[in-house]
């Protein structure tokens, strides 16, 4: 037998993460809406006068209705104008309005202000990844591929000073922000083909993923393959939460697709992980859940629990956010699973549970996400 770990842990950035995801205290919710929506807004080919009204609405919450720059966004206007700025507000002539008539008229977008993550936070974050000691590690909101790879291979390496993950992948998705989901492997795990769903869209023409669902085959040593779907559900953090649901239940529904396909050809070796953002009795993941075959490692009889059930934050049953979700296959073959929370800052006072002692305040977290993973024998 030959056996094997494979884990999920969603990093929250590496080297850089957008200041209004910083907390509560930036107003981010509000800030990362107006983002979402006034990109989407100033692709549309015809900017009518509700949809100019609306571009405005959004440039005012972003602090950008005056300037280009504003403390947690900045206005790119590269070639031509989206909008024109007269009069002063000190003499309450001022007037901001939308000149371009469309996305042809004008080339730019909106991005959010990033701010170097911690020194300390980057350095429990790799520790973290160390410690969980995945054969096969999906990472939820790295960057790029690039700055996975820089990361990894200056801070997880073996005492001889190799990296510990010589196979390093990440699909740029969806989504703007530098959030996208990748893989890691160790040597004898060789990454062999990748399929993106970035571009899956639902029966009303909308994408699917805000990320991707990047299926990653892994050539296992001893023969076979293990398809890993590596998926980052979208949050409830902003958004009406109707909305938020119905974006994470037509996810899920084609993550089960997706699952569903690979098993018809014969695929036995499958597991789901990620950040799905939603609990496991919710609607939304219902169709990834319940329809499926797939269990949750954290069902095993053989998983250690540390009598928390959630993954995120203080560990709450409705904190249950991150999940290894494993094919029959894999689920019979497990033979042990943990949650790792020594990255978490647990409690106001990071008194809830155990972390490591250079952590002496939230801000040195590597992330609010708890590490999770399955060992699996396979012959």
């Amino acid at each position: 037998m030959a056996r094997f770990r494979i884990g999920t842990f969603n990093v929250e950035n590496l080297f850089e993460r957008p200041r209004a995801m910083a907390g509560p205290l930036t107003g981010g919710n509000a800030i990362l809406a107006a983002h979402a929506r006034v990109n989407a807004l100033i692709a549309e080919e015809q900017y009518g006068p509700d949809v100019r009204a609306e571009i405005l609405q959004h440039l005012e919450t972003l602090g950008l209705l005056r300037s280009d720059s504003a403390a947690l966004a900045v206005l790119r206007q590269v070639r031509g104008r989206l909008v024109r700025r007269t009069g002063s507000q000190a003499a309450g002539t001022a007037r901001t309005e939308v000149v371009a008539t469309g996305r042809g008229d004008w080339v730019g977008w909106v991005d959010l202000v990033k701010d170097r993550v911690d020194e300390l936070a980057m350095a429990h974050t790799a520790r973290v990844v160390a410690d969980v000691d995945a054969d096969v590690l999906a990472v939820v909101e790295a960057e790029s591929r690039v700055a996975l790879k820089h990361f990894t291979d200056a801070g997880v390496v073996t005492r001889a000073g190799r990296p510990v993950y010589p196979h390093v992948m990440v699909i740029d998705g969806n989504d703007d922000r530098g959030i996208d989901v990748g893989l890691l492997t160790t040597r004898p795990y060789r990454i062999g083909t990748v399929r993106s769903h970035v571009d899956d869209r639902d029966s009303r023409g909308r994408l699917v993923f805000g990320r991707d669902c990047p299926e990653y085959v892994v050539e296992l040593p001893g023969g076979g393959t293990l398809t890993v779907l590596v998926n980052h559900f979208k949050s409830k953090g902003y958004g009406t939460q109707a909305e938020s649901d119905a974006t994470r239940r037509r996810q899920a529904t084609r993550t089960a697709a997706i699952y569903a396909a690979l098993r018809a050809r014969g695929e036995e070796n499958v597991v789901v992980v990620g950040d799905l953002n939603d609990t496991p009795s919710s609607t939304p993941l219902r169709p990834l859940l319940e329809r499926t075959d797939l269990r949750d490692v954290s069902q095993h009889p053989a998983f250690r629990g540390d009598g928390r059930p959630g993954t995120y934050g203080n560990g709450t049953a409705s904190q249950k956010i991150d999940y290894v979700l494993l094919s029959p296959a894999l689920f019979d073959r497990t033979v042990g699973g943990s949650v790792f929370r020594m990255g978490v800052w647990g409690g106001t006072k990071g008194t809830l549970f155990p972390h490591y002692d250079t952590m002496t305040s939230a801000a040195h977290a590597a992330s609010d996400h708890a590490a999770l993973y399955a060992d699996v024998d396979l012959v």
